[in-house]
């Protein structure tokens, strides 16, 4: 039979399919087998494990007995094992029916060291770094830790440091982390330029910022380094300088911190708009809530028409409202502040718009991350309590005082809703900061030399709030102790209470011929009327003895008239004073230490008679005035007056106890240089009543950089001092410059603001004076705590 072609290629067809099914069918059961047979494992073996229990191993794989997996299975169960950091290596394979987990576990660690840190302690380091002893050693966790590292010494100003991480082997699994630190040299910022600045000068708005340029001196301060958290919270300060002087359209265009790394040193600059200066417009209160009457708020606002505009004086303006509306039964009431701009006469209107705010209650108040402050001290800060109706203004008011306490690096309040919706909860967020510290004081005194002290002081004692000093100091001729304590909230309340206890010795001198010992101690409340106003009733009791050298008995020094007055030998002895009184303080300085605007006015009266033995009563007054005069270059004007009136009410006066006055507060005067005086032996006798004066514009020192320090200082002072107490004065003393003759003198100063504190000296001439008064034309002192 012959075969066509196409009956070849059909028979061809035929037996290559047979071929081909043939072989399949066997390939075909096998790949259905296998799966069947690897996805399913009848138990779990781990091996390589020594510290970690294998069920513990068991627990982190997603692949279980019984139960089939694939290769996803495995790789999940690898990454499991791998996230607990307990192991350095896993491996997964399975032999027949078993699957085997190979691990092998990281060491422990036996001992962190630091090699190389000078500028930061080990203790410091440990708290930064995640390692800790007898935990277990990750790859991921030591590089984190270097980078930790590496941030604290950014932080510091070390911005060349560089961390190099070894391990150590020991027996047993275990290791030694050694973290070796080159520190490099201290990154320190060489120049702050501002651009933009019209109205005040570079030099001024260096002031206002905490970051410093590094000087001469920069090696005895930490903030002339970069920190990228102080220069953020500089620019809110430059925003706020320029706010609360009306510059209300302020900016800050640019803000850039250049990095010369071949020189290790920053240079900032910041480029800012100010634009116009704004005043007040007029102010108007509107309320939609019918028994406020807004005629009858006006006096809560501290908002002027006229005056330059604030941000500050609105800020208080709106707690002084919120404040009024609740206590007139409004505990929700919302107070808004609108702003109408006149860019024409560079006005700003302020209308204070009072409406019902929502209905919400304070569920909760929880406070975070305070480790040694107790939570009532921080909760006593806050005017609401769990319960109370919520007020973001009294929040906010809460939060400024908590950043005045100085126990805090940073404070940070903020809310969630709460189990329902009129339900909120208040988180505060705080760092604390150290608030104990020990001082070294030094200084220059003209009457007293070189003196010097030494204190131990704590402003939260024990996490209470409490403010505790002990101090040890003394000069040539004098000696000090002093104890403090003071309670800022007594009974509960916002009445500061508190004690201070002392004992002082005075040897003669050029200015005295006695020696003086006083020991005593004073029990003092403290009671805010307001935010500026403070009432400071006192009780104080205190001994004076008085003793003169050589002389052992009061006979003897009269004896000798020509060398002491007898007004002097007549106060010989100890007597005992016990006294009442108060202090009415206003204060709005913007600077306690270097004031710029403000205003300090202090008037107290006492009364002495209470027991004891000496019997009167004294009134002083004080007032300074402060104001930038020249704000482009930062020249302040100031303007200083006091005085005071003793009168006795049995017996007459002490010598001591009468007013002595000289250079401290009339310059070119020597101390008790001024007054009544005894015209044989020179002694000062002092006087039943003062007053004196001063004007003095500061300023910055040209050619001199201002990381020095140095600024300058011209005034102009006057006073008199007169009246010595008749019934204190033997007969017999000649008493002279008894008379209501004002004496007046003119001068200039040197300011240095050291870093061993401030120091001034001062050089004074009299151009009205009497002829019995002691000069000195100049006069030096200060001190420092460091």
């Amino acid at each position: 039979m012959h075969a066509t072609p196409d009956l070849i290629r059909k028979i061809t067809l035929a037996l290559a399919l047979f071929v081909i099914a043939a072989v399949a069918a066997p390939m075909g059961s096998l790949v259905s087998a296998t799966p069947a047979e690897a996805a399913v494992v009848r138990s779990i073996d781990v091996e390589g494990n020594t510290r970690i229990d294998p069920e513990t191993v068991r627990a982190y794989l997603t692949i279980k007995p019984g139960q089939s997996f694939g290769p996803s299975d495995i790789d999940q169960s690898i990454e499991s094992l791998f996230a607990t950091g307990l192991f350095a290596d896993v491996q997964i394979v399975q032999r027949g029916s078993t699957l085997v987990v190979t691990v092998r576990e990281n060491p422990i660690i036996n001992r962190v060291n630091f090699e190389g840190n000078r500028g930061l302690s080990d203790e410091t380091l440990a708290g930064v770094v995640q390692s800790k002893e007898r935990s277990v050693l990750t790859r991921a966790r030591v590089q984190s830790d270097v980078e930790r590292i590496l941030e604290t010494y950014r932080r510091r100003g070390n911005y060349q440091a560089s961390v190099e991480p070894k391990i150590i082997d020991l027996q047993q699994n275990r290791v030694d982390l050694v973290f070796e630190i080159n520190e490099g040299g201290k990154t320190e910022v060489a120049r702050i330029t501002f651009i933009g600045n019209d109205h005040f000068s570079d030099g001024r708005l260096r002031d206002v910022i905490k970051t410093r340029q590094s000087g001469y001196l920069g090696w005895l301060r930490t903030t002339d380094t970069y920190d990228p958290d102080r220069f953020a919270a500089d620019q809110e300060l430059l925003r706020r300088f320029y706010y609360n002087h009306g510059y209300a359209d302020f900016r800050i265009i640019s803000s850039v911190a250049d990095f010369d790394r071949e020189r290790n040193t920053f240079f900032i600059t910041y480029t800012v708009e100010e634009g116009p200066q704004y005043r007040f417009g007029d102010i108007d209160i509107d309320t939609t809530l019918s028994s406020l009457d807004p005629e009858k708020m006006r006096g809560d606002l501290e908002t002027r028409s006229g005056r330059v505009y604030s941000s500050e004086l609105v800020e208080k303006s709106l707690e002084n409202l919120t404040i009024a509306a609740s206590g007139k039964g409004y505990p929700f009431a919302q107070v808004r502040p609108r702003g109408q701009r006149d860019f024409e006469n560079h006005t700003i209107s302020i209308s204070y718009q009072i409406d019902e705010g929502p209905r919400a209650y304070i569920e909760r108040i929880n406070i975070i991350g305070n480790t040694s402050t107790r939570d009532y001290v921080i909760r006593r800060e806050f005017d609401i309590v769990e319960g109370d109706a919520y007020n973001r203004v009294l929040v906010d008011r809460a939060e400024r005082r908590l950043n005045q306490l100085g126990f805090f690096e940073t404070v940070r309040i903020a809310t969630e809703q709460g189990s329902s919706p009129d339900r909120v909860i208040v988180n505060v967020y705080v760092e604390e900061k150290p608030t104990g510290k020990v001082s070294f004081g030094v200084g220059y005194s003209s009457s007293d030399g070189i003196i010097g002290d030494v204190s131990i002081e704590e402003r939260n004692f024990l996490g209470r709030g409490q403010y505790v000093k002990f101090l040890v100091g003394g000069g040539e001729n004098s000696t000090n102790v002093e104890f403090s304590f003071t309670e800022p909230f007594f009974l509960g309340r916002r009445i500061a209470a508190g004690f201070d206890v002392y004992n002082r010795t005075d040897d003669a001198d050029s200015t005295q011929s006695y020696d003086q010992t006083l020991t005593g101690g004073t029990l003092r409340f403290g009671f805010p009327l307001n935010d500026d106003t403070t009432l400071q009733p006192f009780y104080k009791i205190y001994n004076r003895d008085i003793d003169i050298p050589d002389f052992t008995t009061e006979q003897n020094c009269f004896q000798n008239q020509n060398y002491i007055s007898d007004a002097v030998c007549q106060s010989q002895g100890s007597k005992l004073t016990s006294m009442i009184g108060a202090s009415l303080i206003y204060n709005t300085l913007d600077n306690q230490n270097f004031p710029r605007d403000g205003i300090y006015a202090k008037f107290t009266q006492e009364f002495a008679g209470v027991g004891g033995d000496t019997h009167f009563t004294r009134t002083n007054a004080e007032a300074r005035f402060y104001k930038e005069i020249v704000p482009a270059w930062g020249v302040v004007g100031s303007v200083r007056g006091q005085g005071g009136i003793i009168e006795p009410t049995k017996d007459g006066l002490d010598l001591q106890d009468q007013y002595f006055i000289g250079g401290s507060v009339i310059r070119g005067f020597d101390t008790s240089g001024i007054g009544p005086r005894d015209a044989n032996t020179g002694d000062a006798l002092g006087g039943r009543y003062y007053i004196a004066g001063s004007v003095e514009a500061t300023f910055p020192l040209p050619l001199i950089p201002e990381e020095i320090g140095f600024s300058g200082a011209v005034f102009s002072d006057a006073g008199s001092l007169w009246g010595v107490d008749p019934d204190d004065v033997p007969s017999g003393v000649n008493v002279v410059s008894d008379d209501f003759d004002l004496r007046w003198t003119a001068g200039f100063g040197i300011l240095w603001n050291s870093p061993l504190g401030p120091l001034r000296a001062d050089f004074a001439w009299p151009i009205v004076k009497n002829d019995a008064d002691e000069t000195q034309v100049f006069r030096i002192g200060g001190g420092t705590r460091f």
